[in-house]
């Protein structure tokens, strides 16, 4: 697997994309959303590769917030006259082992602006740092022509002409970040099967998912029934081009809570947990009171 990639793939774990049952175009509403503003969930990735006892390698963590949109945001993103955007953050960092399994420092860091009613991405913002390379990008959905543009830049390189990618798509678009909010507003069925266009580094791709089992397990959230979920990320037209399995199991309730995933690829197993869930607007509250 490529290294540039594997940063995608490991921030990609928490995601799973769509509804079944609705195509694309039709998704133009979503449920109400299962999870509140300030919603904080945090993740930690251990790494076991033949004889290697689990360790931990990445720490995850995903923020939900609102934020007030202008008119020339709404404009520019094809979008309505909705005062606020929804804003998901996904942000993950290489612990110590990792760096020397693999001798990579890597953080990534994703912002998504998203439409509050189809959840439809309307702007993606990353910063990708992997040891010495540090690469910052701009991805701007026009929902109302079907376009994304993305630009990408290199800071430690301010006269290098950026990089700029253009792709058509249809309906509503997902991004890595975006994707995992999406799927928690729908209803996930045993069986389901389904593609969802998501959009990364200025491409769209066509992402198969399905629903391949459902169970009582022990989370962070205490014992739950939770489904698990086969996004395609891996193959000759995949998000990676290289061989892998990739799986994530979501409660099976209202929340639609992502508690743990797992991708298995040349690198070893990895495996992702749920640690934390809390939310930093009640926290803030709670110490502007004392």
């Amino acid at each position: 697997m490529n290294l540039r990639r594997l940063g995608i793939v490991l921030v990609a774990l928490l995601l799973s994309f769509g509804a079944p049952g609705i195509e694309p175009a039709q998704a133009q509403k979503v449920a109400p959303i299962p999870f509140e503003p300030g919603e904080e969930l945090i993740y930690k990735a251990e790494v076991s590769r033949s004889l290697l006892k689990k360790v931990d390698v990445a720490t995850f963590r995903f923020l939900a917030e609102r934020e007030r949109t202008t008119r020339s945001a709404n404009a520019l993103s094809g979008a309505d006259t909705n005062p606020f955007a929804l804003k998901f953050t996904g942000d993950v960092s290489s612990e110590g082992f990792f760096v020397k399994l693999f001798n990579l420092r890597f953080h990534q860091h994703v912002e998504s602006t998203v439409n509050p009613e189809s959840l439809a991405v309307q702007k993606t913002v990353k910063l990708d740092e992997q040891g010495k390379r540090v690469r910052t990008s701009e991805a701007n959905f026009d929902q109302s022509k079907g376009t994304v543009v993305w630009t990408e830049r290199d800071p430690n390189n301010p006269s290098r002409p950026p990089r700029v990618l253009s792709a058509d798509f249809s309906g509503a678009v997902q991004d890595v970040v975006s994707a995992i909010y999406y799927v928690r507003t729908q209803r996930l069925h045993l069986g389901d099967s389904f593609e969802v266009p998501i959009s990364d580094s200025g491409r769209v791709y066509q992402v198969p998912v399905r629903v391949v089992e459902r169970k009582r397990m022990k989370t962070a959230l205490g014992r739950v029934t939770a489904v698990r979920i086969e996004p395609g990320l891996f193959g000759e037209h995949g998000m990676v081009t290289a061989k892998g399995q990739f799986s994530i199991w979501i409660t099976d309730d209202p929340r639609h809570v992502p508690v743990s995933a797992q991708l298995k690829g040349e690198f070893g197993t990895f495996d992702i947990t749920l640690k934390k869930i809390g939310n930093q607007k009640n926290q803030q509250a709670a110490s502007a009171s004392h």
